[in-house]
């Protein structure tokens, strides 16, 4: 039996990308996973589902679209009435929320719509679904919201993404005091660069500048980031919540050392 058997696991967003990681993980640690995605995506969002089926997982498509009015009363609705139908009950243990929108634009472009789209998926959304998951979440559930390092390393185009960024990781400070009686943990987890199969990264020259951000020399993988939200998930991660995990891969440390070293024998000194 794996760490999550009997769990119930929402993941928004989890039909591609990292959210897909996250399912595939949470299911493969016994979870069944609701994989939703927005309406218009049901083939890949299925592909997904059978994907973690035929690893011996149990998944479930569920649609909604986010950043719109009564989001979170129809995914949830919609979750409810997939769980009755599986399990007798609509209880939810976890709650991953990893849907977002990005915008990569020169500040001075920046309209009104478009920074009122991004707060909407990125940070309302969010706060809404982690309030109607506390009708259905038990005593010593889980609540994993994905951010970004962004919200810790400027880029001026991504401005508003790493804004609305910042407000969903408020959800995590606050919510993790409110909810710390009834032992629900509220955490964040803050990925880097990851390579997602994105075409925007498909330049030989773009994906080693990149790779060359993180400690590690590359691109994180979505199983990389699935594995902190896995971990955060688990009984393990009990006594942690209200944190915020840095998952960019030693990108937030700063530029590798260039400058020659003069005494570089002094490294390999024997005491």
């Amino acid at each position: 039996m794996g760490e999550l058997a009997g769990r119930t696991a929402l993941v928004t967003g989890a039909d591609r990308g990292i959210g897909r990681a996250v399912a595939e993980r949470l299911a493969r640690d016994g979870a069944l996973v609701a994989v939703h995605h927005r309406p218009g995506d049901e083939a890949a969002a299925a592909r997904a589902a059978a994907d973690i089926a035929a690893l011996g997982g149990a998944a479930f498509p569920v649609a909604a679209e986010l950043g719109v009015p009564g989001d979170a009363d129809a995914l949830f609705d919609a979750l409810g009435a997939a769980l009755r139908r599986r399990t007798g009950t609509d209880r939810l243990d976890i709650l991953v929320n990893n849907a977002a929108m990005s915008d990569n634009r020169d500040p001075a472009d920046i309209t009104p719509e478009v920074f009122d789209r991004l707060v909407a998926v990125n940070a309302r959304a969010p706060l809404f679904l982690v309030r109607r998951a506390l009708d259905v979440l038990p005593d010593g559930g889980r609540i994993v919201n994905v951010s970004t390092g962004l919200t810790r390393f400027a880029n001026p185009r991504e401005v508003v993404h790493a804004m609305s960024k910042a407000a969903l990781e408020m959800i995590g400070l606050h919510y993790a005091r409110l909810l710390g009686p009834r032992g629900i943990t509220v955490n964040t987890v803050a990925p880097g660069v990851v390579d997602t199969g994105d075409p925007a990264l498909s330049a030989p020259g773009l994906r080693a500048g990149l790779a060359a951000l993180s400690a590690f020399g590359r691109l994180a993988e979505p199983a990389d980031v699935a594995g902190v939200v896995a971990f955060l998930a688990s009984a393990d991660a009990r006594w942690i919540t209200g944190a915020w995990i840095d998952a960019t891969g030693g990108t937030l440390l700063g530029a590798r050392l260039t400058v020659p070293d003069p005494e570089p024998e002094r490294w390999l000194a024997r005491p």
